[in-house]
């Protein structure tokens, strides 16, 4: 795998990051609720794309600390983007069987020996239970248990923020997303995918726009 972090400058947002690697030759291969994947040149890296999400950091510290374990994808490189996005750049993966997926995720929640040091490093989801507005629990879809080129079994995407929780607060108390999440770190909420759970409803982007921008400024008036 040959990554050059350059092709991305600095300070880009999710639009811009797509735009420089599609541009480098990096082709659309996917999209979920949260974000989109890019696929490298020479097929041997994904790039996932989001315009907003609170959990990458976490989930950029699980593979980086159970890098060891080689049940993780590895990370070439994760980089929050401008307005609360988040790029991971990872080894290419292959999806799996789905019992293949449901044993993995067994052997986590039961603490199996052969998974014993993914679960205890997998103890960076306490910290984000601690730190993270609205972060849901360890995710069990089977779709996040992947094949590595190398043939070995990895688990992505563990950690996540939960979405209907976070998103039905912005909708219907726009102060308290407001006051919990700083406005650099989610301008671009409302320009998910929603892939799978979606789409979004017509005018809904704005309506939740308009009830943030809002509320914002309420609370410059009662901190002014």
């Amino acid at each position: 795998m040959t990554w050059s972090g350059g092709v991305l400058g600095t300070a880009v947002d999710h639009t811009e990051a797509k735009r420089l690697l599609v541009t480098a030759g990096w082709t659309p291969c996917g999209a979920g609720d949260w974000a989109i994947a890019l696929r490298s040149p020479d097929g041997a890296m994904a790039a996932r794309i989001s315009p907003f999400d609170p959990a990458g950091p976490y989930t950029a510290a699980l593979y980086r600390e159970a890098a060891h374990t080689r049940q993780v994808p590895v990370l070439v490189e994760h980089r929050r983007l401008t307005g609360g996005g988040d790029l991971q750049v990872m080894e290419w993966l292959q999806p799996v069987p789905a019992d293949e997926a449901d044993a993995f995720h067994r052997a986590i929640a039961a603490g199996a020996p052969e998974v014993a040091e993914l679960v205890r490093v997998c103890r960076v989801h306490e910290r984000a239970r601690l730190e993270l507005p609205w972060c849901g629990p360890l995710d069990t879809n089977p779709s996040n248990v992947m094949r590595a080129a190398d043939g070995r079994p990895v688990v992505a995407d563990l950690f996540y923020a939960d979405g209907p929780a976070l998103y039905e607060t912005a909708a219907t108390r726009p102060d308290v997303l407001v006051a919990r999440i700083p406005e650099p770190e989610r301008r671009f909420l409302t320009e998910i995918p929603l892939t799978s759970s979606g789409p979004w409803k017509p005018g809904e982007q704005a309506a939740l726009r308009a009830a943030i921008a809002a509320a914002e400024a309420r609370r410059e008036v009662t901190t002014t």
